[in-house]
């Protein structure tokens, strides 16, 4: 009977792999493959036109001694980050309850919230931001409707990174369709029980729908914080391509891309990606390690 089985399994074997090949085949090709390419790259001089000479760490070096744009980008797309992202997940969360609360064609109210986040992305939309934001725009526009004069929001240093930072809420669609099929899964009879005891909305909120929902929200924070700090289009249109204003807009991903393809030091832009992948991990591992402290999985009391 064993002699019989083995074949067998080994058939199921080949046959899983037999429909895993295509994915594994671009993994190692487009993925892994370049990965580690990078790597090497990032250990040399590389200007797309001559072949790479090996230098060691001395990109990294020079990174973390003698470039004060890395560290300026670094901290705008930390700001960025920290920001856009409690700001978008807590707009997708209050328009996702308002949604579940049983209101009539759903799905054509579900379909308009989800257009923005895949089309806001797009060089079109970008552009169109930045018509809005103009200092003859609809928002100056509006705000002269009450005497208020605007600034030109695109122009001043101190504003034009809110409007990239408001494009990024506008996105919240994709967060706010998860949320909603998070808040279905709630158990109606929780808010019943609560009711009973005579707690409050705003209780019943912090105390079932928050816990409740803490892995969808735990799934859409690790997302929203990787997919971030990789923003790269609004910074490149708005910004003029060139992080203007006075680098108000030199996101880490925009100065990498000129780096690589705009001064050709590929090399160099090859260690930025790295160093890129080591914060976004480690952004990930503190979220993972303290998601036990405030995660709750079924019918666990202490979190995951």
């Amino acid at each position: 009977m064993r002699k019989s089985r083995k074949p067998l399994a080994n058939q199921h074997n080949l046959t899983a792999y037999t429909f895993l090949l295509p994915w594994l085949i671009g993994f190692f090709c487009l993925t892994l493959g370049p990965m580690l390419g990078s790597l090497y790259l990032s250990l040399t001089k590389y200007n797309l036109l001559t072949p790479p000479q090996w230098i060691g760490f001395a990109n990294y070096i020079e990174i973390f001694k003698e470039d004060d744009t890395f560290s300026n980008s670094l901290w705008l797309t930390i700001k960025y980050v920290f920001i856009s992202v409690p700001l978008r997940l807590a707009f997708a969360l209050m328009v996702a309850m308002v949604l579940n609360k049983g209101i009539r064609a759903l799905g054509i109210y579900r379909t308009i919230y989800y257009i923005p986040s895949l089309l806001g992305g797009s060089v079109a939309i970008a552009i169109v931001w930045r018509q809005i934001f103009d200092g003859s725009g609809l928002v100056n526009q509006f705000l002269g409707w009450f005497g208020i004069q605007g600034p030109s929001w695109i122009s001043h240093p101190s504003y034009i990174v809110y409007t990239i930072i408001s494009l990024s809420i506008w996105q919240f669609g994709s967060a706010m369709v998860i949320f909603l099929a998070g808040l279905k899964q709630v158990p109606a009879d929780l808010y019943e029980a609560a009711q009973v005891d005579g707690a409050n909305k705003v209780r019943q909120f912090f105390r079932i729908t928050l816990p409740m929902l803490s892995p969808v929200i735990f799934f859409n924070l690790v997302m929203s914080i990787i997919n971030s700090f990789q923003a790269f289009t609004p910074a490149f249109v708005i910004g003029d391509g060139r992080g203007g204003p006075l680098d108000a807009t030199m996101f880490y991903t925009l100065y990498l891309y000129m780096k690589g393809f705009s001064f050709f030091d590929m090399g160099y832009a090859s260690a930025l990606a790295w160093i890129m992948l080591l914060i976004i991990g480690a952004f990930t591992a503190i979220i993972f390690v303290t998601s036990k402290y405030w995660v709750f999985y079924g019918d666990s009391k202490e979190g995951r």
